[in-house]
């Protein structure tokens, strides 16, 4: 699968996760139905395109977007549940995975730049 598709099939479920939380409020029995697809779809991507350095931060960085993709897993259940805490939960994965989105680029950049130089 190309980098293209895979950055398009991951924004799509993104939305889709943002869509189904905010249909719960509305729709609380749909909702789960397409936030668990969206959370599948989401994890598959992150999985299988893992981090490209060497860097022992990058990979750390990488692990902390799979616990967020577990986390995410977990709301969803919580969601299927009619459990509240499904909000922290996704709450609590949405700032890993945004951190990790944040520093993950500079630190493979950084790598880049530092073999660059050798």
């Amino acid at each position: 699968m190309t980098d293209n598709t895979k950055d398009i099939l991951l924004r799509i479920a993104a939305v889709c996760i943002l869509l189904s939380a905010m249909a719960f409020l509305f729709l609380p029995e749909v909702a789960p139905w397409i936030m668990a697809p969206s959370v599948i779809l989401f994890s598959v991507m992150t999985v299988t395109s893992p981090y490209p350095g060497e860097s022992i931060r990058g990979k750390r960085l990488f692990n902390i977007q799979l616990f967020a993709c577990v986390l995410m897993i977990v709301a969803t259940y919580l969601m299927f549940r009619q459990r509240n805490e499904w909000v922290l939960t996704m709450i609590s994965g949405a700032v890993f995975l945004l951190y990790a989105a944040i520093v993950l680029p500079k630190e493979l950049e950084k790598e880049k730049n530092k073999n660059k130089n050798k």
